[in-house]
């Protein structure tokens, strides 16, 4: 699903104006980006947990030259964990169900 086919499904649902809804997802997503970038964590009940997680830094390897180290430096990351609703949700799938699922496309 993309932000635009969830703003139509919102918006036939509730009646408001598309653009409103628009701004609505949009300002949300907006303060959870700030909110993780001054690494708070956002906690949204049902749904799960977004967090800022600092990986440590490490030894990769050059798949081309095996031999060769390449320093990879520390960064940070986003996690989430889905929430218990949304766990149970999806834990609902039958294995069958979930290869059926259409494959999204790479953009």
């Amino acid at each position: 699903m993309t932000k635009r086919e969830l703003v139509i499904r919102i918006s036939e649902e509730t009646g408001l104006a598309q653009q409103q809804v628009l701004d609505v997802v949009q300002k949300t997503l907006d303060h959870i980006t700030e909110s993780l970038a001054r690494r708070e964590t956002i906690e949204l009940r049902n749904f799960g947990v977004f967090e800022v997680k600092v990986r440590k830094a490490r030894i990769g390897r050059n798949p081309n030259a095996p031999a060769t180290d390449v320093p990879i430096p520390p960064r940070a990351i986003v996690k989430f964990k889905a929430g218990k609703e949304m766990r149970e949700a999806v834990s609902k799938l039958s294995t069958a169900d979930a290869d059926a699922a259409p494959a999204v496309p790479n953009k």
